[in-house]
């Protein structure tokens, strides 16, 4: 039997998803992995990177859900949850512009700003990084500090990381120039299978261009390279804080494939707050 599947296709930078609002349309859709591998493909489902579900939450206002294209369920994403945050006020899901969205990773909190009727960016509270190396997680010793420019082999060669948890883990390398960031070589080796990461990582590149500007190019477990990332970007700022790169408290603008997002990493709270735009591509009926 044929399935009906409303959907919203939307983007935070390039990145891009199916979205599916389970609080206003209940549906039986089968296993949501399988669901999503089949509409995220280019060829013969809508394409996209993954699938999100906007679900009802008992213990925030909305609740996200992230599938990535192979299938894979992620704890958390940036770009996705600014998009969730758009479609939650456009579609009155929510009243206020302030509010609280769940994920696995754990409740975040957005604002909306908006341009006229309609959201033209969202400022996310993150929430502070997680940095002990048990949490990310990342195996080896010692275990409860943080990894930070930490020497390892890969394919006979030796890099530096700096390991970062913003509900999704990350492992970040400094790089000269941008361009020649070894993506192809180090993402498929790190992110899915290497006994490191025992849940999989997102491997990301960083050069600093000035104390307030850098370029981010990323590898996202189950999906590849990706147009941006927004866990990606928190956790470029806050690897180039712990190696005395950047300096808390300031606003860092990074500029990754798709398009720019400030961040800042708050001494305060030690929250990370992220702002950037999120976008709605189309709309319609997808046959399961």
């Amino acid at each position: 039997m044929v399935k009906n599947i409303p959907f919203t296709k939307m983007h935070g930078l390039g990145n891009c998803y199916i979205y599916i609002d389970l609080i206003s349309r209940p549906l039986e859709m089968g296993t949501y992995a399988e669901t999503a591998v089949k509409v995220a493909d280019q060829n013969t489902g809508i394409g996209a990177d993954g699938m999100i579900l906007i679900l009802p939450s008992n213990k925030a206002d909305v609740f996200m859900r992230i599938f990535n294209k192979d299938g894979s369920e992620a704890k958390n994403c940036g770009n996705g949850l600014r998009c969730v945050a758009k479609y939650a006020f456009e579609h009155n899901l929510v009243k206020e512009q302030k509010f609280t969205i769940e994920t696995l990773g754990g409740i975040v909190e957005a604002e909306i700003i908006l341009a006229g009727q309609h959201v033209e960016r969202v400022t996310i509270d993150m929430g502070a990084p997680i940095l002990e190396r048990k949490n990310i997680p990342m195996a080896g010793n010692p275990v409860g500090r943080p990894v930070i420019k930490e020497s390892v082999f890969l394919e006979g060669k030796g890099y530096s990381v700096t390991a970062v948890s913003m509900g999704n883990p990350h492992a970040l390398f400094f790089v000269d120039n941008i361009e020649e960031a070894p993506i192809h070589e180090l993402g498929p080796i790190l992110a899915d299978t290497h006994p490191l990461f025992p849940e999989g990582v997102n491997v990301g590149f960083i050069e600093v261009l000035t104390d307030n500007t850098i370029e981010y190019r990323v590898w996202e477990r189950g999906s590849g390279i990706t147009q941006a990332c927004g866990t990606g970007a928190c956790a470029a700022v806050v690897a180039g804080i712990l190696e005395n790169r950047l300096k808390k408290d300031q606003n860092i603008t990074v500029h990754l494939s798709g398009g720019d997002l400030d961040i800042i990493w708050s001494s305060d709270t030690e929250h990370v707050l992220m702002t950037g735009a999120a976008t709605t591509i189309c709309e319609g009926t997808f046959y399961l």
